[in-house]
């Protein structure tokens, strides 16, 4: 594709040549000499076997192919500028790129963001969800907080909680009569086979229902009363303090272990050692009742 592009400095010289109508001003605004301008443009109408300009002395104007190419050339021109501008993103001092899940940014960071940037106003936080793992090899990322991780090359990898999992509904549902009630259904640990299996308790469970890939997904459609869910007691603590969520039972049973990966080109940043110091104090805070840190 690129070999059918004529050289991009000959476009900017044409597009300030014709949205000024002067090569003397296009060559003041771009610091170039006149014959410099003229020689641009006439590379391009050599390239482009056609003329841009019609002369007429020591005036010009755009024939109808130069007013055709200046409407593509500005709107290419401010397209490039803004990608170019955005990569100042990458590179803002005091970044931290954290990645996590949707849902664990969701249900569990949000909520605590605001603790977190009261302490340390001098970190700016870039919060990147996804639904895999990220790869840190050839990912901008300093550090990711997730329940799907393993070790990889180049980072740290380190265990920090052990969820547990447990039947719930919005208390509305337990007005309802046990064959009535919706099962929400979940992938991986919150698929009900697994608490059937692990836990060997029939809390009402069908086998039909709604389906839900997204964990956070599942703990929004449970608060919102549509049903009966196999919940992470890490994600839903925040909705337990609300009264969005009842437990059926008080039997839990293994869920994911949560664990992050710092890269060793960010684990010595004082950023990140502040992010991973808060994020341990905040876990720490938090374990109800038959949870555990690892």
């Amino acid at each position: 594709m690129l070999k059918h592009w004529p050289p991009l400095n000959t476009l900017r010289g044409f597009e300030a040549a014709a949205r000024l109508g002067s090569f003397h001003k296009a060559a003041d605004e771009l610091h170039l000499t006149q014959s410099a301008i003229s020689q641009q443009i006439r590379s391009l109408e050599a390239y482009l076997e056609q003329p841009l300009f019609a002369r007429n002395g020591r005036s010009v104007s755009l024939t109808d192919a130069g007013h055709d190419l200046l409407s593509t050339t500005q709107a290419l021109l401010q397209q490039l500028a803004m990608g170019i501008r955005r990569l100042d993103q990458y590179h803002k001092p005091n970044q931290l790129i954290l990645n996590t899940t949707p849902a664990f940014a969701r249900h569990w960071l949000l909520p605590r963001l605001g603790d977190f940037r009261q302490l340390h106003p001098e970190v700016d936080l870039w919060l990147f969800t996804s639904d895999e793992a990220p790869d840190m090899a050839s990912q901008t990322i300093d550090l990711a907080v997730r329940d799907d991780l393993t070790a990889q090359a180049d980072c740290s990898f380190k265990p920090l909680y052990r969820d547990q999992l447990f039947p719930a509904c919005h208390p509305s549902v337990l007005t309802q009569p046990p064959a009535q009630r919706c099962t929400l259904h979940g992938e991986r640990q919150m698929d009900w086979s697994h608490w059937t299996v692990a836990a060997g308790v029939d809390v009402g469970q069908q086998s039909n229902g709604l389906n839900f890939s997204d964990p956070g997904l599942l703990l929004d459609a449970a608060c919102g009363g549509l049903g009966i869910a196999l919940v992470s007691q890490l994600l839903s603590q925040s909705a337990q303090a609300n009264g969005l969520l009842q437990p059926l039972t008080e039997q839990r049973i293994d869920g994911p272990s949560w664990a992050w990966l710092v890269h060793h080109d960010s684990e010595n940043n004082p950023l990140t050692r502040n992010f991973c110091a808060w994020l341990e104090s905040q876990l720490a805070d938090v374990h109800p009742p038959g949870s555990s840190a690892l």
